[in-house]
């Protein structure tokens, strides 16, 4: 029976962090980004802004629990600002609407780290959420599964910006774009039931 809550639990943190980071979508702000550069660069600024991702969203995965003990953060209301953190991501999804680098930040730094691997890839969405799923970790295959969850988001990533070309060729401009929507729809009805959870939790403390 554990086994099963644990593969549960590793795809439900797999689809929600795939739905935020949309790999499909950074398909075309990676070939942007990359514009002008070799085969051999580009392959390396793959896997770098994957590597950033990973490290990113581990890295609070770890130390974010100690950082809102320190502020004396609980996990209803961390429930409910991830909740409409991620309604607004998925808002920015399904709308257009995000914003891409300015041209400058692709030309003066090195792009794997920002803003590819950060905000664009491990950014609040990913992180939020990724906190609140250290929050439900109460044995350690949780631990295996949420880590294996985040390696296979990053390696999807990878996946998208290693073959963007091939991807984009494929789904054309309409094809990324429909994914996009149907991420931001999912990632939508995600932060609602986080909302909808915090509501109830905030409604029993007050009993």
């Amino acid at each position: 029976m554990n086994s099963f809550f644990e593969v549960k639990f590793f795809w439900e943190v797999f689809v929600t962090l795939l739905v935020i980071t949309d790999p499909p979508g950074i398909v075309p702000v990676f070939l942007g980004m990359t514009r002008g550069r070799l085969p051999r660069a580009r392959n390396r600024l793959a896997w770098q802004a994957a590597v950033v991702a990973f490290g990113v969203i581990v890295a609070f995965a770890l130390f974010g629990r100690s950082v809102l003990s320190y502020l004396g953060v609980e996990l209803p209301a961390l429930q409910a600002s991830g909740g409409l953190l991620l309604l607004l991501v998925a808002l920015e999804l399904l709308t257009g609407k995000a914003a891409e680098p300015a041209e400058l930040e692709r030309v003066k730094a090195n792009v794997a780290f920002v803003p590819l691997g950060t905000p664009l890839l491990a950014g609040p969405g990913a992180i939020v959420a990724t906190m609140l799923y250290v929050q439900r970790i109460h044995h350690p295959l949780n631990v295996v599964a949420l880590a294996l969850a985040i390696a296979g988001v990053a390696v999807a990533a990878w996946l998208s910006m290693r073959f963007a070309e091939v991807i984009h060729r494929v789904l054309t401009d309409n094809g990324v774009e429909l994914l996009t929507r149907i991420a931001g729809l999912l990632l939508s009805a995600i932060a609602v039931q986080l909302v909808a959870e915090s509501a109830l939790a905030f409604a029993a403390q007050a009993k």
